[in-house]
């Protein structure tokens, strides 16, 4: 259904440094990067799509957070959540949400959310029930 989300940075030096601390909690691998245009994508190993990828915007102009907009990303456990939170703030994030249930999505719903450097508001979350 989606072939890739594209967020906006400012800073493509810090943004680069952020992701590429976070997403390998989630399972996602670099795809590419170039700093010379400047963006970078990361996947699912052996997945050619979908693709997260952060850049400078096309228009040249400034990178802003949408009021509403999100990005929610997959994680392959409860403890990839936590684990992806934590190395988040660690690396400049600030909350919008601790990871935890959220029952009123659906009885199995374990997500976080934070904004990064930027302001861009990101979920991580797994819709799987916790094993024993």
């Amino acid at each position: 259904m989606i072939s890739h989300v594209f967020v906006g940075v400012n800073d493509f030096a810090g943004a680069l440094r952020f992701y590429h601390a976070v997403l390998p909690e989630l399972g996602l691998a670099l795809k590419f990067s170039d700093s010379a245009k400047p963006w970078a994508a990361w996947m699912k190993p052996g997945q050619p799509r979908p693709l997260f990828v952060v850049g400078a915007p096309h228009d040249g102009g400034a990178a802003t957070a949408g009021n509403g907009n999100m990005v929610a990303l997959l994680a392959p456990s409860r403890a990839a959540v936590d684990r992806a939170y934590q190395v988040a703030l660690e690396a400049g994030a600030t909350c919008e949400g601790p990871p935890g249930l959220r029952p009123h999505y659906h009885a199995d719903y374990y997500g976080a959310y934070f904004r990064d450097p930027d302001g861009n508001k990101i979920c991580v979350c797994c819709h799987d029930p916790l094993v024993p």
